[in-house]
């Protein structure tokens, strides 16, 4: 019997003004029964426009159509068939930018909840150990692949290699593996404990894991082609943090968003045992309008900050993060300050952070990107008083990799040139996805571009192009 309902089935959360005070898990998932009302929400559309809208193009209505028979097994395997990370995905997929805006019930109501019911699913069969499929058995000797990085991209290319048969080794330079999303995304939005699981899955896959490995200093590209790899996957995306530029920015006191991020979330700086030093200020600026922004201003709450405030250039409208990152925010307390900008950080006599001066802004016509472009204010600036200032807007590679393999290309702003498939690199048996490539962006996208990278590399090595 279908669900007619115009909105989705709620999903639990904990309460904003306990959960501001502790780094547990905000949304709390379905249960079996929840799960399967929502499901039946799903009209199984002939055309099926949500699997176009997924980046690994999960066959979306075929594993919901499993989730109202309650065959939550075979759901599993409908995922995992076409995506290595589902309860990852399920938790910080921006969906209602992707599969879930194509949703034929999102025109007079709520799309469908995928994302929710992706993540239902990868919990119940983690919770219930069941794996997916089994890899190809290959016969003869393994052909040898190296991932460079382990964040999504590197983990998706993994899994997809793993799957068709092919001998993986994953080189990451931290001594955790998941890259991003154990060093950037926060334990109240995505549990490291989950992260740590799917990557344990991908290991028993075949996959094998090697931490505290940088390459470009411990060996370079050329030297995992030379020791027997047949070929390289660099995922290694876009760790490298930006600043504005602005008087005051070296100041004591002044994090980029990744530092910050990293202390808290790889580091284990929240703990109560911690040894990680990390300033924890009382009023603090976080400059950006992304989800790292939401992320940085959300985790400095749980630091103990009485203020934090979001300062944005645009209006509200306009802002990148996902809405229900703003919302989370915005119910835990966190201050938005939009339509204004940082022109300068202010120290005190001894080189700490006392205030950031900000000018008010105003839209003006639409930028090369299509949003509208921001103007000052003539004679609008105004401080606003600080002990820290986390910095959010934006990141680019490391340019390690680049500068230690010769033949590959990189463009002006330090990202990986590729050709028109996206993953091809310009060095001979090298392949690239994810933020490497495209810059900071979606955990999705970065999957996807891993998968795209494993199936160009097994048709190279089989010699079909």
């Amino acid at each position: 019997m279908k669900n007619m309902q115009p909105t989705k089935v709620p999903m639990r959360e904990a309460e904003p003004k306990v959960r501001a005070k502790n780094f547990g898990e905000v949304a709390l998932g379905y249960t079996e029964e929840e799960a399967i009302l929502e499901a039946r929400r799903c009209l199984n559309c002939k055309n099926r426009p949500c699997i176009e809208g997924c980046p690994v193009s999960v066959r979306i209505p075929e594993f919901i159509e499993r989730i109202t028979e309650g065959d939550f097994a075979a759901a599993y395997r409908i995922i995992r068939a076409t995506n290595a990370l589902p309860a990852v995905c399920g938790r910080v997929c921006p969906q209602e930018r992707q599969c879930e805006s194509r949703c034929v019930r999102g025109i007079k109501g709520e799309a469908v909840a995928i994302g929710r019911l992706e993540r239902f699913v990868a919990d119940w069969a983690r919770e219930k150990g069941i794996e997916p499929d089994a890899p190809v058995v290959c016969e003869g000797e393994k052909k040898r692949v190296a991932v460079v990085g382990s964040g999504p991209s590197g983990l998706s290319c993994a899994g997809e290699l793993a799957a068709r048969g092919y001998a993986v080794t994953v080189f990451e330079a931290f001594h955790t593996s998941g890259g991003v999303l154990v060093y950037g995304i926060p334990e109240f939005r995505l549990p490291k404990s989950i992260v740590a699981a799917e990557i344990e899955s991908l290991a028993r896959a075949g996959v094998e894991f090697r931490t505290n490995a940088v390459i470009g200093r411990l060996f370079t590209v050329d030297d995992l082609l030379d020791s027997g790899f047949s070929a390289v996957f660099i995922g290694s995306g876009a760790g490298l943090p930006r600043f504005m530029s602005i008087p005051g920015e070296d100041l004591c006191g002044v994090y980029s968003a990744n530092e910050y991020l990293t202390r808290i979330n790889l580091m284990g700086a929240y703990k109560s045992d911690a040894k990680t030093p990390i300033r924890r200020g009382k009023r603090i600026a976080v400059v950006g309008g992304g989800n790292v922004a939401m992320d940085a201003a959300r985790c400095a709450l749980r630091m103990g900050a009485e203020e934090v405030s979001v300062i944005y250039r645009r209006s509200m409208d306009e802002m990148p993060a996902r809405r229900e990152e703003i919302h989370h925010a915005i119910e835990e307390g966190v201050v938005f300050r939009t339509l204004c900008n940082p022109t300068a950080i202010l120290g005190d006599d001894g080189y700490n952070v006392r205030a950031i001066r900000c000018i008010e802004m105003e839209l003006g016509e639409p930028d090369a990107s299509g949003r509208r472009a921001p103007i000052e204010k003539a004679g609008s600036e105004f401080e606003l008083d600080v002990d820290l200032v986390i910095i959010a807007v934006g990141t680019s590679p490391n340019p390690l990799i680049k500068s230690t393999t010769p033949g590959l290309e990189s463009d002006r702003r330090g990202c990986i040139v590729t050709r028109e498939d996206g993953v091809t690199t310009t060095k001979e048996g090298v392949w690239a996805g994810g933020d490497a490539v495209t810059g900071a962006a979606t955990v999705i996208l970065a999957m996807g571009a891993g998968r795209r990278a494993a199936e160009k590399i097994d048709e190279s090595i089989r010699g079909l192009h």
